[in-house]
């Protein structure tokens, strides 16, 4: 009965806020090549876990709480710094996001210096606050193979018609340690236990007709397409192994350290009359420091990791009300079955990505690769983007 009114409660509360029907585009100002940009994005979520021979558990957060100033008093140049304040916990709490300098002087090419996404999932390339799920499925998760942001040099160019697009990157990522997963972090927010190492990672995208930005949900009612591949490697340093002993034999049943990853996707998507489903597949082959290590994901030192997944919606209202599904799947090589989720959900927009609420219902199968281990998790989360 608690949850219940739990629910009822953050329903209620995300109708009233959202109420006004305006459309949020952030706040620039500007004088020649000169200009500041200020603007965020505030993600309050509610969130029911439902899991196999467990109680049930809820609680209500600030999925993301994301400011960000972006501004350039030279031209072609250009500087943004991104923070999420929706992770704090303990002494942490900041965590850095986007924090970069950026040069465009170049014809169709820009050069980027700092931190920021690795071009590799098209899912991940695709903003938080533009996802029609409330979460990010296998194929664009940090915690299951696609590298987070990084720290280092970007080039992104395009064609003449930005019908061809393309992205390299080289830099630092780090790893934390985790034999049930394969979680990417970000140099930038470190923690003593993580392995770090180098990255480097490319990515192509064809639009065959016309280039559109990466956003979910089909408001134009324009028919669009593209299809892309990525891939990267990633080596470990030797740095900072603090799960594995000098013999190279790990030292811990539930945390290994990673020596090497390569990873390659393909994707693609599609938009029009109303509909919008993206699709990708996802291929990892990951190595510890100690090649007989079995548990989790690995086994006896090593992993293939795959995922898979293929999301949409359509819009019953235009513009304004989408329902949608989505269906993913994880297999690895020390898992004794392929680990699934379906989701069925619906949005409703206010003012586009800008103000919106969204709904998903994801049933999971054979959670972590286990057979028989199920959970179901609820969503609700309301967006304000300004």
């Amino acid at each position: 009965m608690q949850k219940n009114i739990k629910f009822i409660t953050i329903t209620a509360i995300s109708v009233l806020l959202l109420a006004p029907d305006s459309y949020a585009g952030g706040v620039t100002t500007k004088d020649g090549d000169k200009y500041l940009k200020i603007g965020g994005r505030i993600q309050i979520q509610y969130y029911q876990n439902n899991a196999d021979n467990k109680e049930s558990t809820d609680k209500i957060f600030f999925r993301r709480f994301r400011p960000y100033i972006e501004g350039s008093i030279h031209k072609n140049w250009k500087g943004k710094f991104q923070w999420d304040m929706g992770k704090a916990e303990d002494s942490n709490e900041i965590a850095v996001k986007d924090a970069y300098l950026q040069y465009k002087g170049f014809t169709n090419q820009k050069l980027t210096i700092g931190n920021k996404k690795t071009p590799f999932s098209q899912e991940f390339l695709t903003s938080s606050k533009k996802q029609q799920l409330v979460e990010r499925t296998f194929v664009g998760d940090h915690n299951y193979g696609t590298p987070d942001r990084m720290l280092g040099i970007f080039l992104d160019g395009h064609s003449s018609d930005k019908n061809l697009t393309y992205s390299l990157a080289l830099g630092n990522g780090n790893i934390d340690p985790d034999a049930k997963k394969l979680d990417f972090d970000t140099p930038a927010n470190d923690k003593s236990d993580w392995n770090q190492g180098r990255t480097i990672a490319a990515r192509v995208d064809y639009f065959p007709l016309g280039h559109y930005k990466f956003s979910q949900g089909d408001f134009k009612r324009k028919t669009r397409a593209n299809i892309g591949i990525g891939a990267f490697s990633w080596k470990n340093d030797g740095d900072n192994n603090t799960y594995t002993s000098a013999s190279g034999i790990s030292k811990n049943a539930k945390k290994v350290d990673v020596d090497s990853v390569t990873g390659f996707e393909i994707s693609g998507a599609l938009r029009g009359g109303g509909f919008s489903v993206d699709a990708a597949y996802n291929i990892f082959n990951v190595d510890t420091i100690d090649p007989s290590f079995t548990g989790g994901i690995f086994k006896s030192g090593s992993t293939e990791l795959k995922n898979w997944a293929i999301e949409g919606g359509y819009m019953i209202v235009p513009s304004k009300f989408e329902l949608v599904a989505g269906y993913q799947a994880q297999d690895a090589d020390n898992y004794a079955k392929q680990w699934t989720r379906t989701s069925l959900g619906a949005n409703w927009y206010i003012a586009k990505h800008d103000i919106k609420v969204q709904f998903s219902y994801r049933v999971g199968r054979n959670t972590n690769g286990k057979a028989g281990s199920d959970r179901d998790e609820l969503f609700l989360q309301t967006q304000y983007v300004f």
